[in-house]
């Protein structure tokens, strides 16, 4: 279904501003599905799944608590100010308030976190052909990673937002059809609660110390903010017809969010209990595993429908969004007055090298959460603080905006290589010292700007 729909999206395709952003034509119900199951992706259904079931809530702060949380801030503090700026991409809005080195950086580290979330996908995509049909996991990989380029490559956005909008009704149906069986299979919620731990449904730390609060703070960070500053989260609210359907089609998203990614926790839950030597050994597999025992071939259509549905709308998502940055902020600038039709020819090529890489890393990494949450951490210590000081103070300026980077990537990668059992957690060392290094370097600048002025004025 998603190729002929990616080549009927494909006429709507005139020009790049088509292909990235849909001609910013969508209207509220597609913009708020598209934000939703560009996320929900294989980290919420098999990841969070399995992570809840190994320690409840507190091991999935990231997603899907921090991700929801994400979307509504958006929604309320960033979408109007960047939907106002016309930009094809968040390089592009970087470029335009610092300069070409900070944007050129920013989207290269930018496009850096999207492969570890496409390989994701493959890698959810690998299991699930491999469990239903046999097939290898790393054939299963190649087969989903040409179905979902090839739509992707063809329609664009426009693609991607109708293939969104579908999948998202069936991920929503799929999900409350097999919570109601799994539950009447299997004792309801009293079962659930019985057969679990209290401290699973704890989301704070109990008799914590301060380096627990600090693990539990940068965990509500790492997606919460760090996934702030992306082209997919970006391209989605710049779809929309206006900044107000921007705005709320973004915090709908979230709410919806959180919503429905309770129905892979509970699931997680059952799971624990029922398959508890899986959880031991191959948590990834819990979900599966429950749904082929425990239901209907009806609701095993619906399961796997959804699962899919949510694997290949995060995965197209995923691959346009650096696609578009790699091409506009990375390449594009080697070339000089390029027109649009090769500009658009850029983008398109760059889906195939994204993917290309995502196959590489998926094939080496097996771990769905840890190579998504593992992804955003690049963008929370480099991009997040030159975005909001970019948007919300006046004083930024490049220098401040290079040293936000360099601090910041500099001292997060120092921790997590080099500091062993660290006391603050490597992604708070890095974004407290983008932090500081964005205030020095706008003062810097504008020290150095008063001496020359100064010279000046004396010559």
């Amino acid at each position: 279904m998603m190729i002929p729909i990616g080549i009927y999206a494909s006429k709507r395709v005139k020009s790049s501003k088509d292909y990235a952003l849909a001609g910013r034509h969508l209207p509220f119900s597609m913009a708020m599905a598209t934000i939703f199951a560009t996320w929900f992706g294989s980290e919420t259904f098999l990841g969070a799944g399995s992570r809840m079931a190994e320690g409840g809530f507190l091991s999935v702060i990231e997603d899907p608590f921090g991700a929801g949380l994400c979307l509504i801030i958006i929604g309320f503090f960033f979408a109007k100010k960047l939907y106002e700026r016309q930009n094809l991409t968040i390089g592009d809005y970087f470029h335009e308030r610092y300069n070409k080195t900070v944007a050129t950086l920013l989207s290269l580290a930018i496009v850096l976190t999207y492969f570890g979330w496409v390989a994701a996908q493959f890698v959810a995509i690998g299991i699930i052909l491999n469990l239903l049909l046999g097939i290898p996991t790393i054939a299963g990989m190649l087969l989903s990673a040409l179905v979902v380029i090839i739509y992707t490559y063809v329609g664009g956005m426009w693609a991607v937002s109708i293939t969104d909008t579908v999948q998202m009704g069936v991920i929503v149906l799929g999900l409350v059809v097999i919570l109601v069986e799994v539950l009447l299979q299997n004792g309801g919620f009293g079962a659930i609660f019985a057969n679990t731990p209290s401290e699973f449904f704890k989301i704070t730390p109990t008799d914590a110390t301060t380096k627990d609060w600090l693990a539990w703070i940068a965990a509500w960070m790492t997606i919460g903010l760090g996934s702030i500053p992306q082209q997919d989260v970006y391209q989605r609210v710049m779809s929309a017809k206006s900044a107000a359907i921007a705005k709320w089609a973004s915090v709908s998203a979230g709410v919806m969010y959180f919503t429905i990614a309770l129905i892979p926790l509970t699931l997680g839950l059952i799971a624990r209990f029922k398959y508890p030597e899986l959880v031991a050994s191959d948590p990834q597999q819990l979900l599966p595993t429950l749904i082929l025992d425990n239901t209907s071939m009806i609701t095993q259509i619906f399961f796997f429908g959804a699962l899919l549905s949510a694997i290949m709308s995060t995965a197209s998502g995923a691959l346009l969004a650096p696609a578009t940055l790699l091409g506009e902020n990375v390449i594009k600038p080697f070339f000089n007055n390029i027109d649009d039709r090769t500009r658009l020819k850029i983008i398109r090529s760059s889906v195939v090298i994204i993917a290309f890489g995502a196959l590489i890393l998926a094939s080496s990494q097996g771990s769905i959460y840890e190579l998504v949450s593992g992804a955003y951490s690049i963008t929370l210590v480099s991009a997040f603080i030159p975005l909001v000081f970019g948007l919300y103070w006046h004083r930024a300026n490049n220098m401040g905006a290079l040293f936000a980077i360099i601090f910041g990537a500099s001292g997060w990668q120092f921790t997590e290589l080099y500091v062993t059992d660290p006391f603050i957690p490597a992604i708070l060392v890095g974004f407290g010292l983008s932090f500081i290094g964005m205030i020095i370097g706008i003062f810097a600048e504008e020290h150095i700007h008063k001496i020359g002025h100064h010279f000046r004025k004396t010559a």
